[in-house]
């Protein structure tokens, strides 16, 4: 039997690497994609700016933020609150003008159906001027532009300002602000400052920002990244390592650096890696759809 060679292109079988290498060449189907490492946020850069944090503060829920991005989005959700509650009073001031501006009207129109009444009634005596002139008349003018709407509707190009046009209501606002990844209810009061223990390298003159590796576990002196699982001691701030936490602080429950009583709610489990989509860590693959060349 003889022997075939490496690349044997006599074969009648079209495998998948050379389908999907003439799928790649041809322009057509869709190409899947794997998210490097460039693409993952790193574990201490904020959740909102995505870039390394100058005063880390961390949610309950193990959430990083830079206290200057969270401040700024917790200003921002209140003034939004502020505008929407405005919006909504005067639209119930506007409900309440409506209401008397329709008993006004349903009051006025009794009143002229009786006073025509009384006319059809009294019709073989003749009605005094005094009397006539004590029923008010009522518009006949069919313009839109009468009895003082023109400056209601300044202009018949916008359609919300249309004599029919329905305008949608506005809910109450919620005065709550809302964490921005958790979607769970954020106070100032409960973020926690961030305490980091930089590695110690006197040979290494770059900056810290330009360093791999920024910041140790203060008591195993373990290097933090991605890859390592991390927690915060709730009571100092400290970020220590959860190799840490399982081997040394869950033995007797006391601080390794202060040596004050902790207890299983002080340890919060921080929040690693993520990307900038929508899902974080759930599917770190990209996908280009492109034209299917069908047979």
């Amino acid at each position: 039997m003889t022997r075939h060679a490496r690349n044997c292109t006599a074969g009648a079988v079209y495998t998948y690497h050379e389908k999907k290498k003439d799928a790649a060449a041809s322009g057509y189907g869709t190409q899947n994609e794997r998210v490097g490492k460039d693409s993952v946020k790193s574990f201490d850069c904020c959740s909102l700016t995505l870039q390394p944090c100058r005063n880390p503060v961390m949610t309950k829920d193990g959430y990083l933020f830079d206290k200057e991005a969270i401040l700024e989005y917790v200003i921002t959700k209140k003034n939004e609150y502020t505008r929407l509650l405005k919006k909504y009073e005067k639209q119930l001031k506007k409900d309440d003008a409506e209401k008397a501006e329709l008993a006004a009207a349903e009051k006025e129109a009794n009143l002229i159906k009786f006073m025509n009444r009384e006319k059809n009634i009294s019709s073989s005596s003749v009605a005094s001027p005094s009397a006539t002139s004590s029923v008010p008349s009522a518009s006949t003018s069919v313009s839109n532009l009468a009895n003082g709407k023109d400056k209601q509707l300044p202009s018949f190009w916008i359609p919300s300002q249309l004599p029919d046009a329905k305008i949608s209501k506005i809910n109450k606002p919620d005065p709550t602000v809302y964490c921005p990844i958790s979607g769970k209810p954020l106070k100032m009061k409960d973020l926690i400052e961030i305490k980091w223990t930089l590695v110690n390298d006197r040979d290494d003159k770059t900056s810290l920002i330009a360093k791999e590796n920024r910041y140790m576990c203060p008591v195993t002196h373990d290097i933090l990244n991605n890859s390592v699982p991390c927690a915060v001691i709730r009571t100092t701030g400290h970020v220590v390592t959860m190799e840490c936490v399982e081997k040394i602080i869950k033995k007797d429950w006391l601080h390794p650096l202060t040596g004050e009583k902790l207890k299983e709610k002080d340890i919060i489990p921080l929040e690693r890696g993520g990307t900038g989509y929508a899902f974080t860590n759930d599917n770190l693959q990209g996908k280009n759809e492109r034209p299917v060349l069908q047979a």
